[in-house]
């Protein structure tokens, strides 16, 4: 990882502060795109074992980020930061929320994958789901990889990818809509695979805010509401 933004300070201790926040921030990631594969496995398979792991493992997720926001909120008193180390820490609060609201999310896959198994006979492979799920984990992984580099070079690559996440729902969308309609019998099954494909568009969205965050730490710049052509100029420079 690049170092140089951050061991840069004369004390020490400082650069051991920031250091550990970091470090926390990329294992609460590691562990909701963890909860995002479990979920995912959970709602195809219909495992429930798996489906309940990840709801109890979702108390985890909360304690990282109520641990680490309570770190960088000593820091900032303690330490009254300027400049890119108050820029990091304020993107890292913001960050933390992101993946809180993203392992929600996998909880509530988790949660359709539990009432799916009581209510449906024959179970579908859901190769869709499993497609979009695909994308949306890309997205993630490669968000905090640009906040463990520090680098914002490529970044525009994985917002761009949300168009290719939102393509795939309207496309999901249609078909359960479709299915309804041929039979009011699957109405109770579709809706839960609704609110599955809903969440998982949502976890594209919190990658692209995570990715937005990222630049506003880099940059120092507000990018939000920015078009995905905007975004390109402003991280190019233009």
């Amino acid at each position: 990882m690049d170092n140089s933004k951050i061991g840069h300070h004369i004390s020490e201790q400082f650069n051991k502060e920031l250091e550990d926040i970091r470090n926390k921030v990329l294992t609460m990631g590691g562990l909701v795109e963890q909860q995002i594969e479990l979920a995912v496995k959970a709602f195809t398979t219909g495992d429930i074992e798996i489906a309940e792991q990840v709801i109890k493992q979702d108390n985890l997720v909360d304690a990282f980020e109520m641990a680490i926001d309570q770190e960088c909120t000593q820091i900032l008193a303690l330490r009254q930061p300027t400049a890119f180390d108050l820029r990091l820490l304020l993107t890292v609060i913001k960050i933390i929320n992101e993946l809180e609201i993203v392992g929600d999310l996998a909880e509530r896959i988790a949660k359709m994958s539990i009432h799916l198994s009581s209510t449906e006979g024959k179970r579908d492979n859901y190769y869709e789901v499993q497609h979009m799920a695909e994308l949306v984990k890309d997205m993630l992984h490669r968000a905090l990889d640009v906040f463990a580099r520090m680098s914002i070079e490529n970044i525009t690559d994985i917002t761009g990818l949300d168009e290719n996440v939102d393509r795939e729902y309207s496309s999901i969308i249609r078909q359960l809509i479709t299915q309804m309609m041929e039979d009011p019998r699957n109405i109770t099954r579709t809706l839960d695979v609704l609110w599955t494909v809903r969440a998982l568009e949502r976890i594209g969205d919190h990658a692209c805010y995570i990715c937005e965050h990222l630049i506003y730490m880099i940059k120092g710049e507000a990018v939000r509401h920015l078009t995905q052509e905007e975004l390109e100029k402003k991280v190019k420079g233009a």
